[in-house]
């Protein structure tokens, strides 16, 4: 027991914590963020990011990308929210996102950042 309490310590030493953001949530304007957002991965793989229902600072979001179909209910800070294991970044223009996934490759078990940018297409 020891040991792995040493090893939890010495991970957070050498990661270091995450502080929380101390921004409040806003209401945010629902027109900045509802529709469909698309793109496309380095990898040629392409996504869907719909958002729908926004109100105050809520969302639903659902994501679509080569066959992996999350549904959620999110909450938008920051012009942020993260849908599973994607985080959508809508840009200050508004007119395009940044969509960040994190992919678990399922032979070797090592993950890896996609990173793409997406448009509204409706």
């Amino acid at each position: 027991m020891a040991d792995m309490l040493s090893i939890l310590s010495a991970n957070y030493k050498t990661v270091g914590l995450q502080t929380p953001s101390n921004t409040p949530y806003k209401a945010v304007d629902p027109a900045a963020y509802q529709g469909t957002w698309t793109g496309v991965y380095a990898n040629g793989k392409k996504f869907a990011v719909t958002v729908t229902n926004v109100t105050g600072f809520r969302a639903q979001v659902k994501y679509d990308s080569a066959g992996t179909v999350k549904y959620q209910q999110v909450l938008i800070k920051d012009n942020t929210f993260r849908v599973g294991d994607t985080k959508f970044k809508l840009s200050k223009s508004g007119t395009s996102a940044e969509i960040k996934n994190v992919v678990t490759d399922p032979v070797t078990q090592s993950t890896y950042l996609d990173t793409a940018t997406a448009k509204r297409t409706a």
